[in-house]
């Protein structure tokens, strides 16, 4: 399938995919996952922070970590741009956060996403992390979180 957006309807699955992954990585806390989404010269920048590089961003899994007891992210609709083996576009995102104090720190999440195909794997090369806003809340916690 081609379009305005470019690419196949098999790329967009794939864009799809790498944010995806992406969210799994940061709840799992596991930094192979991003390992696999992310390229090597990536940068991810957000509100007061920016990022160069995948090795630097793997770090960001143990400040989640440290920061909160779990988190949970939730990808919703993504719209892409594809121009051969480079695409762009934007991620829409839920992302609860535990905290030690049994709230929530929910952020309404817009990614701004620049990817690179690599040996046929779409890879993150930018992702610019917008919070539209926030929201506290408590919760019960049930389990072992």
């Amino acid at each position: 399938m081609s379009g305005i957006a470019g690419g196949t309807l098999l790329d967009h699955m794939l864009l799809r995919r790498s944010a995806e992954v992406y969210a799994a990585g940061a709840d799992r806390r596991d930094k192979a996952l991003w390992r696999e989404v992310l390229a090597e010269d990536c940068v991810i920048e957000g509100p007061g922070f920016s990022i160069p590089g995948r090795e630097a961003n793997l770090g960001s899994i143990d400040h989640l970590a440290a920061m909160f007891r779990a988190t949970v992210h939730r990808v919703h609709n993504q719209l892409a741009r594809i121009d051969g083996n480079r695409a762009s576009g934007e991620t829409y995102c839920t992302a609860d956060h535990l905290q030690a104090d049994a709230t929530i720190l929910s952020w309404s999440i817009r990614y701004q996403d620049e990817w690179r195909r690599e040996d046929a794997v779409w890879r993150f090369t930018r992702r610019e992390l917008i919070v539209d806003w926030e929201e506290m809340r408590p919760v019960t916690v049930r389990g072992p979180a």
